[in-house]
């Protein structure tokens, strides 16, 4: 094994999801702007339950502070690590507890951003593809463009959420990776995943 390959070996060894059997993962993706990561903390209120945040805007956050800069393809990969740095982390604290019901609800995975990766450069690193597609999530939502469009540092897109919307859509049904839309206000959309979540325990 050569030093590039070791590189490369090296970027893949921490791209592994490692979630216990316990653990009911829920991956929540979707188009900017369309309340993701307040869905992820109502349903981490009501459960009880941990969530993961987005590290991606941890991350590019920091980026645009320090340097004014936004995201580049150097950056896929370091965000793609910390984000299941994160996911795994949690995963692992919420094996531990002593409760019966195990949720973990993540403010997107790295199948988003495989997506955006393949939606802004029209490709996506081969470690980050391989890794998003062997992850597996109990559940997946795909939120509705059906919230306000709320400008901030690092989102550009308010006039494209509809067409994103539909190219999530589409790369989850060609991956063959059955989803639920979420739509509707904040007590809806809580109440659909409530429900979702009960036949998921029930199977």
């Amino acid at each position: 094994m050569n030093g590039n390959d070791a590189i490369v070996h090296n970027i893949a060894h921490n791209l592994i999801q490692h979630t216990p059997k316990s653990v009911i993962n829920v991956a929540v993706l979707g188009a900017e702007s369309t309340g993701k990561t307040t869905l992820c903390r109502d349903l981490a209120a009501h459960f009880d339950s941990p969530w993961v945040s987005e590290y991606m805007r941890t991350y590019l956050q920091a980026k645009w502070n320090d340097e004014q800069l936004t995201c580049t393809w150097e950056d896929l990969l370091p965000i793609a690590q910390g984000q299941i740095a994160l996911e795994n982390k949690l995963a692992k604290q919420v094996a531990q507890t002593s409760d019966t019901s195990h949720y973990l609800f993540c403010d997107t995975s790295l199948f988003e951003l495989m997506v955006y990766s393949n939606w802004y450069y029209g490709d996506c690193p081969i470690a980050l593809e391989q890794a998003a597609l062997a992850h597996h999530y109990d559940l997946i939502l795909l939120t509705d463009v059906d919230t306000p469009w709320v400008a901030d540092d690092l989102r550009d897109s308010p006039h494209q959420r509809d067409e994103i919307s539909a190219y999530f859509a589409s790369q989850l049904n060609k991956h063959q990776r059955p989803f639920q839309r979420i739509g509707g206000d904040r007590q809806e959309r809580v109440q659909q995943v409530v429900a979702q979540l009960t036949d998921i325990s029930n199977i």
